[in-house]
C-alpha cells in the first residue's frame, strides 16, 4: 500500500487501523472498512503536501443545533482523514450591510475563507430553504476580496438537517450558492431527516444509514481537494476573464494620457 502523507502513522496492513489510528471519538466507524486517503493516486509529484485546510459552516444558533453537531460530527472525521479543520462560530455575525466590512466577526470569516482550501456548508431547513443565518455568512464572502476571489476553484461538500420528513430543498440551494461562488462542489450531499433523532443524549450521531452517508461526504471532499487544489487556477481559468484582461491592458498601454 502507498504510505499515506497525512500527519498520522504509516500504515501497511488495513486491519491494524483500530492501533494506528485513534478512532476512540468515532465510536460508530468500523475499523477494518475505513480507509485513509490514498493520496499518491491524486496527486502529481509537485502539489502541495499539507494536510488540507477545510472551513466548516453551519447555520443555526440553537442552543442544541443539529446543523452544528452534524458539523461537529463531520469535523471529527475530517479531522481522522487527515485534515486541519476550523468551524466558524456564527454568533454575533452582523446583518449583511448592517455593518461595516471591518466587524470583528466579518473579519474573521473573510479570513478563514481567504485561509481555507475546501469547505463544508450544513445547514438546517427552514420553510424549506436554507437558513437566514446560513445565508449571511454566504454573504458576507464576496466574490472578490482585494483582487483575490477567496472561493474559487476550492472545494465545496453540502449537508442538511431537517426536522420533517426527507428533503433536498436546503442541499440544492446550497449548490446553486457553491456554483455562484466558482466552487467546485463534489458530486455526493446529506441530507438527515428528523434530525431529533438521529442524535443521542451525548450529542453524538447514532449509527444508522444516514451516518454512513456523512463518512461518504467527508471522506469524499478530502478526495476532491487532494485533488484540485493543486491545479485549480487552471481549471477555473477563463477565455472570457482572460479577453477582458487583455483589453484592460491594452487600454492602459494605449491611453493617450495618464
Amino acid at each position: 500500500m502507498v504510505k499515506v502523507n497525512t500527519g498520522q502513522p504509516d500504515v501497511d496492513d488495513l486491519s491494524n487501523l483500530s492501533d494506528l489510528y485513534n478512532l476512540s471519538d468515532l465510536p460508530n466507524i468500523d475499523s477494518l472498512n475505513i480507509q485513509p486517503i490514498d493520496i499518491e493516486s491524486l496527486v502529481s509529484t509537485n502539489d502541495p503536501r499539507h494536510p488540507p485546510k477545510i472551513l466548516v459552516l453551519y447555520g443555526s444558533l440553537r442552543e442544541r443545533s443539529f446543523s452544528r453537531l452534524a458539523a461537529e460530527e463531520a469535523s471529527r472525521l475530517l479531522r481522522w482523514y487527515g485534515c486541519e479543520v476550523r468551524i466558524f462560530n456564527p454568533s454575533g455575525l452582523p446583518l449583511p450591510d448592517d455593518a461595516d466590512s471591518d466587524h470583528p466577526k466579518v473579519q474573521e470569516l473573510r479570513e478563514l475563507a481567504q485561509w481555507s482550501e475546501g469547505m463544508l456548508w450544513v445547514s438546517p431547513e427552514r420553510h424549506g430553504s436554507i437558513t437566514s443565518i446560513m445565508k449571511a455568512q454566504i454573504d458576507w464572502i464576496p466574490l472578490s476580496l482585494g483582487g483575490v476571489r477567496p472561493t474559487q476553484g476550492k472545494t465545496l461538500a453540502v449537508m442538511q438537517v431537517s426536522g420533517g420528513s426527507q428533503s433536498f430543498n436546503t442541499v440544492n440551494q446550497l449548490r446553486i450558492l457553491g456554483r455562484w461562488m466558482r466552487m467546485i462542489t463534489i458530486p455526493n450531499q446529506s441530507s438527515i431527516p428528523k434530525a431529533f433523532l438521529e442524535f443521542n443524549d451525548d450529542n453524538r450521531m447514532d449509527k444508522s444509514p444516514l451516518y454512513l452517508r456523512l463518512v461518504d461526504v467527508c471522506e469524499e471532499l478530502v478526495k476532491f481537494t487532494w485533488l484540485t487544489r493543486g491545479r485549480s487556477a487552471y481549471l477555473t481559468d477563463r477565455y472570457s476573464e482572460r479577453v477582458e484582461n487583455a483589453e484592460a491592458v491594452s487600454q492602459r498601454v494605449n491611453q493617450k494620457s495618464i
